[in-house]
């Protein structure tokens, strides 16, 4: 288990609230260096509220957010995003009439704006930069097709990739493989494990055969509140997870 010390990134009684109600009642969570840390849980556990309040996009109530042990709660999005957290949000947010390439070149850390990245002298660090998260995306032969001709999941791993191309330390997934094939899902897998190489990784999924190909530890979430975490075994045999989660989706918890 990751210490609080250790952590890259550390969440203390984190609450945040909606006009009354409690999405978030006080939950903790440590991620070490070059982790892939795996949240599940029923639909309204507070899952994508907890990514969108370690990010700057919901607002905390109460409680604390720390990077590298440099408290960042509440900061803004932008910020958080300069300092090295990046996310991917569940639906694709793409530039479909541009080529991947170019839309790699948009997301490179240290360039702003859509034509003044563009119309930017492209530096042979740059394109190696570039070249090197297509390879890693498995999208290399597809680096100048148009976005617009790409399936569903693999305009999800141009955007994972816009999120590498910031070179963040933390990578935020929010439901990476939402609509795709059971190959392409299989493949973000292998993605995500290539990814923890050099990144801390948090994935928001449901599929628990995909959360058995990449969890290192699970974090179980219901009501707003941390369930329990633990190995792929310990949670799926926890009676607690079974009742409120893996029994309501019919998972065999054996």
């Amino acid at each position: 288990m990751v210490n609080a010390e250790s952590a890259v990134l550390s969440v203390k009684d984190l609450k945040v609230v909606f006009s009354g109600f409690k999405a978030l009642k006080g939950v903790d969570l440590d991620v070490g260096t070059n982790e892939i840390v795996t949240i599940i849980g029923p639909n309204g556990a507070g899952k994508s509220t907890l990514l969108d309040a370690i990010v700057g996009k919901s607002p905390v109530a109460s409680g604390n957010v720390y990077y590298k042990g440099q408290d960042i709660t509440n900061k803004s999005s932008y910020h958080i995003a300069r300092m090295g957290i990046g996310r991917k949000f569940q639906n694709p947010n793409v530039y479909n009439e541009l080529s991947v390439f170019d839309n790699l070149l948009l997301a490179l850390k240290g360039t702003h704006g859509v034509f003044a990245s563009i119309k930017a002298k492209l530096t042979a660090a740059k394109k190696e930069k570039i070249i090197s998260v297509l390879d890693r995306i498995g999208l290399l032969e597809k680096g100048y097709s148009k976005v617009s001709s790409l399936s569903h999941g693999q305009k999800q791993w141009v955007e994972i990739g816009m999120v590498l191309a910031q070179d963040p330390a933390v990578v935020l997934l929010d439901e990476p493989t939402a609509g795709m094939t059971p190959d392409e899902t299989y493949a973000t897998g292998e993605i995500i494990k290539t990814i923890a190489i050099d990144h801390s990784v948090v994935v928001i999924e449901h599929d628990m055969e995909f959360v058995k190909q990449i969890a290192q530890r699970i974090v179980v979430l219901h009501q707003g509140e941390k369930l329990t975490e633990g190995s792929v075994g310990e949670v799926q045999s926890n009676p607690k997870v079974i009742e409120v989660y893996l029994g309501r989706e019919q998972i065999d918890a054996a």
